[in-house]
């Protein structure tokens, strides 16, 4: 079950870094489509707790363009405050790519308006206009994670890499 999550222009370095641990907690790939916020060498990474990329399956995409080339439009859903359908109203496949949009921006206003029916949020009934992105693409991704699970109740069960590959190799010796 492979899904892939994608940001928009990320700003804020920690919230990639905890969205990059995600990833590599769930055998997730991870899109990153610029301009970047920030600089991706080793020790920028690690000052901002992104010490997890070697177990990540990380794509850059210098510009959204180059993304759309590489990634079927079917296969994306988009997330956003401004979503209009609730987020367990998804139907992910185990291909599907969850985009965000940044921090400060969020998503562009043209995939809003070209993919209403693909744009999704995370209802909130308090006072707070939206979520810190890291924990948005936690909820979403896991929901999507609990939606595939209960489709597919005769696939493997999330594991370990380590477990995955000795299932694939066989046992180490």
């Amino acid at each position: 079950m492979s899904l892939h999550i994608a940001l928009i222009e990320p700003r804020i370095p920690p919230n990639t870094g905890n969205i990059a641990r995600l990833c590599a907690a769930t055998d997730t790939s991870l899109h990153l489509i610029g301009p970047l916020g920030f600089s991706l060498d080793d020790a920028e990474r690690k000052r901002a707790g992104l010490d997890y990329w070697e177990h990540v399956d990380e794509w850059i995409h210098p510009t959204w363009r180059v993304f759309r080339e590489a990634m079927a439009r079917e296969r994306c859903l988009y997330f956003s405050a401004h979503g209009t359908r609730p987020l367990w109203e998804m139907q992910p496949a185990a291909n599907s790519c969850l985009v965000f949009g940044n921090e400060i921006d969020g998503m562009p206003e043209r995939i809003l308006e070209k993919h209403p029916e693909q744009c999704f949020c995370i209802p909130m009934t308090g006072p707070v206009r939206s979520l810190n992105l890291a924990t948005a693409v936690g909820i979403v991704l896991y929901e999507a994670l609990r939606q595939l699970s209960i489709d597919q109740r005769n696939s493997p069960k999330i594991t370990s890499r380590t477990t995955r590959r000795q299932t694939l190799d066989g046992p180490k010796k």
